[in-house]
């Protein structure tokens, strides 16, 4: 990167640290011209200074006022008609992940439904990019759909997809099985975010929903879950305990937790967790299942005590050591 070429970007940096501050000051550097000539390169040929701007612009995006330039400016729509223009560019690899983010954050700042239905292009590179070879595709497909099911509204539209999301969740079991660990890392991550319901949404509906979508990860998702748990990486293993932290709460998770064969013991076994980290993760997965209203009835009683007895003592109780009892204590 040459001289200019770093300066330029401390400017446009710089231009859009001020105009994400409020409309008025946004207006202020538009008159600047600068703002133009950055959203100038973002469809420029330089696909390397493409992928440096995209980023910038994403984070104008973050702002209110901001994403309504953007809109106004046509720039949203210039995006995506890029996007829809990368399939024939053999170098579309260095700013699609960037621009496909754009759109993952634009999504969960306005509306999925809005967005996804406006720009069905947005959707189409996410499923697209799943099913490529390169990594790099797959980890920003998983990352954008994770961001894209963390609410309610964006797990609608997932759904809507029907099977093309089961098979995309298909994808990222398999990938959560045999990828690099950060892209496992990054599987397990979008996993927790696509199951998660808090108490109030838990309508029979989003209940049949995320059981069915947690059935389509693998033929047995609680034991790959838990077979990635058991791996000696302390990142991978309080991933997996995310996941089941993010289910822990529904009913149906707690059933199948319950019947499989000594995963209850695995929950309430502290020896598994060495590190703080992993602690505190454990205790995060106790916590969930102990503070479920539903709990008591499908775990039983006593293992129901168990687990109020482990939230107690806290996530870093150690068991006193028996002491050899004392001559002459009979």
């Amino acid at each position: 990167m040459k001289t200019n070429d770093v300066v330029r970007y401390r400017v446009y940096e710089l231009i859009i640290d001020i105009s994400s501050v409020s409309s008025e000051s946004l207006n202020y550097c538009t008159t600047s011209g600068l703002v133009t000539q950055l959203l100038r390169e973002l469809t420029g040929e330089d696909v390397l200074v493409r992928a440096t701007c995209i980023e910038m612009v994403t984070s104008l995006a973050y702002t209110h006022h901001g994403r309504q330039y953007l809109a106004q400016e046509g720039v949203i729509d210039q995006i995506s008609n890029i996007i829809v223009g990368a399939d024939s560019d053999p170098f579309s690899g260095f700013y699609l992940p960037g621009f496909v983010k754009f759109f993952g954050n634009l999504a969960v700042m306005d509306s999925p439904q809005q967005i996804c239905e406006r720009y069905p292009v947005f959707l189409e590179k996410v499923f697209a990019m799943a099913d490529s070879q390169d990594p790099t595709m797959i980890g920003v497909a998983v990352d954008t759909v994770g961001i894209l099911g963390s609410s309610v509204e964006g797990k609608q539209v997932l759904q809507k997809t029907g099977t093309r999301f089961e098979r995309l969740l298909t994808r990222i079991g398999y990938q959560a099985k045999n990828a690099s660990t950060e892209l496992k890392i990054r599987c397990l991550d979008a996993v927790s975010s696509l199951l998660y319901l808090s108490p109030e949404q838990q309508t029979d509906d989003f209940l049949g929903m995320t059981e069915s979508w947690f059935s389509s990860v693998s033929r047995d998702s609680l034991e790959l879950f838990r077979g990635i748990s058991n791996q000696p990486f302390p990142e991978l293993h309080c991933a997996a305990l995310k996941v089941f932290t993010a289910i822990a709460n529904q009913p149906w998770a707690q059933k199948l937790m319950f019947n499989s064969p000594g995963f209850v013991e695995f929950v309430m076994d502290r020896s598994v967790e060495h590190d703080k980290t992993s602690k505190d993760a454990k205790y995060e997965l106790v916590k969930a299942l102990a503070n479920s209203k539903t709990v008591a009835e499908i775990f039983g009683n006593s293992n129901y005590l168990r687990l109020r007895t482990y939230l107690s003592e806290g996530p870093y109780y150690v068991k006193p050591v028996a002491t050899t009892a004392v001559e002459g204590a009979d």
